[in-house]
C-alpha cells in the first residue's frame, strides 16, 4: 500500500484552489493583456498543431512520442512538439510577415519549480526585422505582466527585478570575462570551431572543476550555469546576447563576428524567460547543424529524433526574420511572486513519481 500521508493535497482541493487562484486570475489578465499587446502591433495570432514528425533537434530537449495509426492500422511515429517553431517559420515561408502563438508545449524529463512536462510557450516573429526589435519587445512584455499583476516588481526566491527599467544587454563574451574570468572567444575559431583544451585551461585558471571527457559545449555550460546565470536579472533584466555560433543550432551568424550568432537569452531574477534568435534560413547549413546535434544527443542520450524535411525545404521560402520563445508560465510566476510553476496553472498535470 502507498503511503500517501507526506504527499500535498492535489490542486483540486477547495482550500488549495483557493490560495491558488489569485494567481490563476492574474494569469488570466496578463494573457488578455499579451493579446492586446501583440494585436496592438498588427500581429496575426495563429494557432499549430502540437502533433509532428519532429519534436526539434536539440540535443537536450527530450520529447514525448506517440503513435497515428492508418485505418488499417499500420502505426507511424509522430512526436508532441517541445515547440512551435517549426510550424511557425512554415507559416512565414508561406507569406505571413508578423504571427504570434500561445501553445502548449511538451518536454519529457523535465519537473521542478521551474519545469513542467506540459507548459505554455508564447512565440512572436517579425519578417525583415532584426532581434533587437526582440529586445524592446521582451522589455515592454515584463512592464506590461507586471502592471496586470499590480506588482511592482517581479520577484523569485526573495530576488527582485524592476521590470520598468530598460534591461541590461551583456553579450556572452563579456560575461564570462566578468563573472568567471574566462576569454571564451579565443576557444572559437572564425569558422566557429571550438578548441575544447583551450577553454578547458581557462576553466582550471579560474578555479571551476570539470571531467576529462567533458566536451567544449559540457565546458561552456559548466560556465554558464555556475558563474553566469547566478547573476542575471537582478535589479532589472539581463538580454544575454550572441552566443558562440554551436550554441545557437537555429539562429544566423552574426555579420560583426562569425564566431557568434544572432542568439539572445532574457533573465528576471536569475531565471531564464526567453530565447530569441535572429533566423537560419539556410537549409543546407540548418541541416548539418542538426545532424551535429542529433549526434550528440546519440552520445549522451542514446537516442536521436527525425529531422522535418518538410522544414528544411520550407527554409527556401523563407524570408529574413526573428523570432522568440517565451515561457508564458514563468512570466507569470515571477509577475505574481509565486514560488512554483504548478501554481500559476488552471489544470497541472498529475506527478506520478513514487
Amino acid at each position: 500500500m502507498t503511503d500517501t500521508s507526506q504527499r500535498a493535497s492535489p490542486w483540486w482541493t477547495p482550500s488549495v484552489h483557493a490560495d491558488r487562484r489569485p494567481f490563476l486570475l492574474a494569469r488570466n489578465r496578463i494573457q488578455r493583456e499579451l493579446r492586446t499587446f501583440f494585436d496592438k502591433h498588427n500581429f496575426v495570432e495563429v494557432d499549430t498543431a502540437a502533433l509532428q514528425v519532429s519534436p526539434g533537434n536539440e540535443a537536450h530537449l527530450h520529447a514525448f512520442v506517440t503513435q497515428s495509426l492508418t485505418t488499417d492500422g499500420r502505426p507511424t511515429p509522430l512526436y508532441l512538439h517541445t515547440s512551435p517553431e517549426f510550424a511557425c517559420k512554415k507559416l512565414l515561408a508561406a507569406g505571413e510577415r508578423k504571427i504570434a502563438c500561445f501553445s502548449h508545449v511538451y518536454r519529457n524529463r523535465e519537473r521542478g519549480p521551474l519545469h513542467h512536462p506540459e507548459f505554455t510557450m508564447v512565440e512572436w516573429y517579425r519578417v525583415g526585422e532584426g532581434y533587437e526589435t526582440l529586445m524592446q519587445d521582451s522589455a515592454e512584455i515584463l512592464a506590461l505582466a507586471a502592471d496586470c499583476a499590480g506588482s511592482r516588481a517581479l520577484t523569485f526566491r526573495g530576488q527582485t527585478c524592476d521590470p520598468q527599467k530598460q534591461p541590461e544587454r551583456l553579450s556572452v563574451a563579456e560575461a564570462f570575462e566578468r563573472y568567471a574570468s574566462i576569454d571564451l572567444l579565443a576557444s572559437i575559431a572564425q569558422s566557429g570551431e571550438t578548441d575544447r583544451d583551450r577553454l578547458a585551461a581557462e576553466l582550471v585558471r579560474a578555479g571551476i572543476r570539470h571531467a576529462d571527457d567533458d566536451s567544449w559545449a559540457d565546458l561552456f555550460s559548466r560556465v554558464i550555469v555556475e558563474k553566469v546565470e547566478p547573476n542575471l536579472g537582478f535589479d532589472r533584466a539581463t538580454i544575454l546576447y550572441e552566443y558562440p555560433v554551436s550554441e545557437a543550432a537555429l539562429a544566423r551568424p552574426s555579420a560583426r563576428d562569425p564566431r557568434v550568432a544572432e542568439r539572445f537569452e532574457l533573465y528576471a531574477c536569475g531565471v531564464e524567460l526567453a530565447n530569441a534568435f535572429g533566423e537560419l534560413t539556410d537549409a543546407g547549413e540548418q541541416r548539418r547543424r542538426f545532424e551535429i546535434e542529433m549526434s550528440e544527443k546519440a552520445r549522451i542520450y542514446g537516442e536521436t529524433y527525425p529531422i522535418d524535411e518538410d522544414f528544411l525545404a520550407s527554409l527556401a521560402l523563407m524570408p529574413d526574420a526573428s523570432g522568440i520563445a517565451l515561457g508564458f508560465d514563468r512570466l507569470v510566476m515571477l509577475a505574481t511572486g509565486a514560488q512554483r510553476i504548478d501554481q500559476v496553472m488552471w489544470a497541472p498535470v498529475a506527478d506520478i513519481a513514487p
